[in-house]
């Protein structure tokens, strides 16, 4: 017997593919299992402060599995701790908790990144009652094997590193791919492993442009009169910071960009090739999740749903090997998932000829 009739559930931070096929899976499950009504929160935690609901059922997200994108909307710009009002900023988790209580929703099942979840936890300290699902397409959450939207992201930038191959071996050029990846190269070295890209740089390994500018000679003269690089956003070279686009006038974070663009520019006074820059955005956000995104996302709302009725508050799913599991929220966010220059990714890459922009570790 579930031991609360009135579950809340909402989307944060940024959108991933896979976020409907999470509201589906935990909405039927909450329905039909456990006799739940559950209520959704338009746009994150903004809809908790405005009090904006919509009832979810299960004929109601009958047919979103394979929808991108997110039905109830989501917000990465809302902090209730720290909400913009008149030039100052406002601590309104009062007023969020005391909407909770007045629409009657025992809990609250949370969608989101490191930001939201983190979020999430303080306002656990508070009172609230909650399950988190890990949602991030960068992969970087330390307590999951796998966040759903990676396979699809993976997909959307392999597909563009083959489209960007005919252009390079036609024109003999060097083409740069930007990929998203802040801390962690994820995305850059999977992606960059399956397009065949040719140099790879990651956050965790400071390049030198002078090693990548020869690594693309050595490959030319050798056997190949084209070049692909794929460079993560936080990719930086030795003894540099990453290339930072604007600062958030809200938040205060950082929004990086331009390592591509940046990348260009250290190597044209080092070599005669024509260089060329893709950055794909947020075309990795979009689209209809790859069947491995769908099936995880909904494993993950099944067990959300299932914690929350059993009124395990306080964890967040997560996939360990095969199976879906739960681990302490606060413990899910503490530290973040990097490449490991040293792993066996890493070392499967070098072994096949593909570049880092740095001399490889003895």
């Amino acid at each position: 017997m579930a031991q609360i009739q009135r579950l809340g559930l909402l989307t944060g931070g940024g959108d991933a593919p896979g976020l409907n096929a999470v509201i589906r899976g935990a909405v039927r499950t909450a329905e039909r299992v456990y006799g739940l009504d559950v209520v959704g929160i338009l746009d994150g935690f903004s809809g908790l402060l405005d009090r904006r609901f919509v009832t979810l059922t299960s004929v109601g997200v009958r047919g979103i599995i394979a929808e991108g994108g997110t039905v109830l909307g989501t917000s990465n710009r809302i902090n209730p701790f720290a909400v913009l009002r008149n030039g100052a900023l406002v601590d309104r988790t009062a007023e969020l908790l005391d909407n909770v209580r007045q629409a009657a929703i025992d809990g609250l099942i949370v969608i989101g990144g490191d930001g939201t979840l983190k979020i999430g936890v303080e306002l656990a300290q508070r009172g609230l009652k909650l399950v988190g699902v890990p949602k991030t397409i960068d992969n970087d959450l330390a307590a999951t094997d796998y966040t759903f939207g990676f396979w699809t992201a993976i997909g959307a930038a392999s597909d563009a590193l083959d489209r960007l191959r005919d252009t390079a071996e036609s024109h003999h050029r060097v083409m740069i791919l930007e990929v998203m990846g802040r801390d962690a190269g994820w995305i850059a070295l999977h992606a960059g492993l399956a397009g065949g890209a040719d140099v790879i740089l990651i956050p965790e390994i400071p390049y030198h442009p002078e090693i990548v500018a020869r690594k693309i000679e050595e490959r030319r003269q050798r056997d190949q009169a084209y070049s692909l690089v794929v460079v993560a956003e936080g990719a930086a070279a030795a003894g540099g910071l990453p290339a930072i686009k604007e600062i958030d006038p809200v938040t205060g974070h950082s929004r990086l960009g331009g390592a591509g663009d940046r990348l260009a520019r250290e190597l044209r006074p080092l070599m005669e090739h024509e260089i060329r820059v893709t950055v794909l955005g947020h075309l990795q956000r979009g689209g209809s999740p790859v069947p491995f995104d769908r099936i995880l996302a909904t494993r993950f709302g099944e067990r959300a749903a299932t914690l929350a009725a059993d009124g395990a508050w306080g964890r967040m799913v997560c996939l360990s090997g095969n199976r879906v599991e739960d681990v302490a929220i606060e413990d899910a966010v503490a530290r973040t998932s990097t490449v490991d220059p040293d792993g066996e990714l890493v070392h499967t890459a070098r072994c096949i000829g593909v570049d880092f922009g740095a001399e490889p570790a003895d």
